[in-house]
This record gives C-alpha cells, sequence and structure tokens, in this order.
C-alpha cells in the first residue's frame, strides 16, 4: 500500500470512530461493516462503514453531529430500488427510515394524501385509488419509497411525482433543521431532483383529483398485468439507463437496436425481457453489474451517438465510474 493510500485509509478509519463514538454518545445504536446488498433489490455490494436505523425523527439532530464532527459522507438506504453498492461497500455513514412510522393521511375533501418518506409507493397508490382520489395509479408498479420517489422523481405510464407533488418536509443534515420545500424549490426533471444527499425527505404531500374508487382499480390491475407482462422480475433495480428524449427515444430500444439484449458480463446479464434491465445472479457481483452498465453505455453511444445516463444511483464506485 502505498503512504497515500495508508494515509487516506488512516484517515478514513478514524473518522468513522469518530462518527461511531459520537453517535453512541448521544443515545443513537450505530453499527459497523453493515451488508447493504441485501437491503437492496439487486442484493448484491459490500458493506458501510457505519449504519443506522433511525425510529426517531428525535434521532436527525444526532446523525447531522456526528456526520458534521466525522466528515464522513452520507447514504439514505430506503427500499433499495434504485441502488447499486459496489463490492467494496460504502466508506461512509448509511441511514435507513425504514423503522420510522408509515404514516398515510388521506383528505378526500380537499383530494390530498400526505404519505411519510417511508411509505411504499404500491401501498400508497393503492390507498389513494380506494378511498376515490385519482392521479397516482401509476405508481403501483414502482417498489420505491415516497423518500426515494421524490429524491429521483420516480414515474411510470405517462406520469410522475411532479405531477402531483406540491410540499416535501427534509431534514438538512447540514445545519441540523427540518424545513419545508415547496414543488418548485426541488428542481424536479426527468427522474431526478436537485436534492442533495444532505436533505433527508421526510414526507410528502399529493394534490391528487376526485375520482372513483372502481374505475381506479381497475387501472391499478392494468398497470400490474402490463409490468408482469413486459418487465422481469428477479434481482433487478428496474430501468437501469435513462430514456434520451422522454417520449420518442428509449434508452431500451436503443440497447436492443446495439445488440445487447442477453448480453453478459461474468454475473450480470442484460434481461431478455426488457433490454433497458440488467440482471444480477444469486450471488453475483456489482462490479459486474456496472461493468455491463459501462459495457452497453459505449456499445450504445458508438452505434446510435446517444450518450447514456445512469438512472440507478452509484454508490461507492471509483469517482470516474459513475455517469
Amino acid at each position: 500500500m502505498s503512504g497515500d493510500a495508508d494515509h487516506l485509509t488512516r484517515s478514513r478509519n478514524e473518522a468513522v470512530d469518530v462518527a461511531h463514538d459520537r453517535l453512541s454518545a448521544l443515545g443513537v445504536a450505530v453499527e459497523r461493516d453493515v451488508a447493504l446488498g441485501p437491503m437492496t433489490t439487486y442484493r448484491v455490494g459490500g458493506p458501510a462503514a457505519l449504519f443506522v436505523r433511525v425510529s426517531d425523527r428525535e434521532q436527525l439532530p444526532a446523525v447531522a453531529e456526528a456526520v458534521d464532527a466525522s466528515g464522513l459522507p452520507l447514504l439514505v438506504v430506503g427500499r433499495g430500488s434504485n441502488l447499486l453498492v459496489a463490492d467494496a461497500g460504502f466508506a461512509g455513514l448509511a441511514i435507513s427510515l425504514a423503522d420510522l412510522d408509515e404514516v398515510i393521511d388521506l383528505h378526500t375533501e380537499q383530494a390530498t394524501a400526505v404519505a411519510s418518506a417511508a411509505v411504499a409507493l404500491p401501498v400508497l397508490a393503492r390507498k389513494t385509488a380506494a378511498a376515490g382520489l385519482s392521479g397516482f395509479e401509476w405508481a403501483v408498479g414502482v417498489p420505491g419509497s415516497v423518500g426515494g420517489a421524490v429524491r429521483m422523481n420516480a414515474g411510470g405510464h405517462g406520469s410522475d411525482m411532479a405531477a402531483s407533488l406540491t410540499e416535501v418536509t427534509v431534514f438538512d443534515i447540514r445545519v441540523g433543521v427540518e424545513r419545508v420545500l415547496a414543488v418548485d424549490e426541488l428542481g424536479l426533471a426527468f427522474r431526478s431532483s436537485s436534492l442533495g444527499a444532505h436533505e433527508l425527505v421526510l414526507d410528502a404531500t399529493l394534490q391528487l383529483q376526485p375520482g372513483d374508487a372502481e374505475v381506479s382499480g381497475r387501472l391499478i390491475s392494468e398497470i400490474v398485468a402490463w409490468r408482469r407482462a413486459n418487465q422481469p422480475g428477479g434481482q433487478n433495480a428496474g430501468s437501469v439507463f435513462v430514456n434520451p428524449v422522454p417520449g420518442e427515444v428509449s434508452a431500451g430500444a436503443l440497447v436492443d437496436a446495439a445488440g445487447l439484449r442477453g448480453h453478459r458480463v461474468g454475473t450480470a446479464m442484460v434481461s431478455d425481457k426488457h433490454a433497458n434491465f440488467i440482471q444480477a445472479d444469486d450471488g453475483g457481483r456489482a462490479d459486474d453489474v456496472l461493468a455491463l452498465m459501462t459495457h452497453v453505455r459505449r456499445r450504445v453511444e458508438e452505434s446510435s451517438g446517444f450518450r447514456l445516463r445512469s438512472e440507478i444511483r452509484l454508490v461507492g464506485f471509483d469517482e470516474g465510474d459513475v455517469f
């Protein structure tokens, strides 16, 4: 190991110790070297140096203090449906909000819904539909949480979070305070937002429309059936690449045209069922998934001129490998 690398490792270990000791002193349960792969739908990848399961919002100021004292990078882990963690793991503090109460407040007269970050999108879609609120049926097929969906402006079937989102409550780790952001402060774009890693989504408010529970129920059934027929199950994180021209040029069609359907690198394979999905083998490697993504991206650019952008959040990889 070179002198510079040895110094970097010592500095990182010292930062981890500082954060661990600060969290412990503040009464927050913290674990070392916790595997993140099982918390993702890819089910591959290495451990987080430190991991905290937040069970109460009152613990967040302590997390903010530990991050400030140590300078460690922060990773929020939701349902892991849009996350690929490197086999080397994440050299920082990962926190999960999954243990926070899952709260859904429906106001049918105003046609609004307020949902906490840990609520699963399919659950929220079904509950709003059953209450006669229309406009969120599309989310029944998206296996993420409300918090993650806000951060990436999740969408499908012609709609997305931006179509109904009005405001969100976030906790800003940098300053240790909770604040409310209007939708126009979120920088929502196709599968992205301007929210930083330091801004933890706590809840979201949606403006929906009065509807018919039976009609919404049929639409939900149609969406579920379509996804089962057209998208693969197994170990994947949904669409890998952002559509270069939404509504006109799809990433899947470009990958297919490049002859890459079914192409394999190690333990990762482009799905035979949908070319914008990459499957990981049971017991596979995250680094193989990234290597296949990189190969697909290069081949598509050579054949079409389009330079694809990852829809999946890449964590723990070398900076030059993230796109």
